[in-house]
């Protein structure tokens, strides 16, 4: 189901170096959505842990297939309600005046989701833009 892809587009008054370090960097990740247990590297596996708590219980894993600073970066994306199958996140930064846009594209949902696509299209698509938003509140307190 090639139509079945969660997009987001954000602007951010700041550069894409620095847009950047907060989707890769363990602690600015925990900034805006989960903390992860270390820098994301290419080639390499992330886990992405709950906040807060006592446990660092997981909640999405993947490998980074894709990095090119501070354009392009592409992860797999697994959640429980996936039962193991991959999806793919890809996140591109582009320059513009005074600043940069992030498009996010989430592929492969329906895929790995089976019967309750739907439901899981819509979880991903209102949990996106909750995230998006935390990311430019974290990234314009740097200003």
């Amino acid at each position: 189901m090639t139509n079945a892809i969660v997009s987001k587009t954000i602007f951010i008054k700041a550069s894409r170096e620095t847009v950047w370090t907060f989707l890769v960097d363990k602690d600015r990740l925990g900034d805006w959505y989960h903390p992860a247990k270390r820098d994301l590297t290419l080639g390499e596996d992330y886990a992405l842990v709950e906040k807060g708590g006592t446990l660092e219980k997981c909640v999405i894993w993947g490998r980074v297939l894709e990095m090119k600073p501070p354009e392009r970066l592409v992860t797999t994306f697994n959640i429980a309600p996936f039962n193991g199958a991959e999806t793919v996140v890809t996140w591109l930064l582009q320059e513009v005046a005074g600043g940069s846009r992030l498009t996010l594209t989430h592929e492969g949902i329906a895929e790995a989701s089976g019967d309750s696509a739907m439901e899981m299209l819509e979880f991903l698509e209102k949990g996106w833009e909750s995230h998006l938003q935390c990311m430019w509140q974290a990234v314009t307190k740097l200003d």
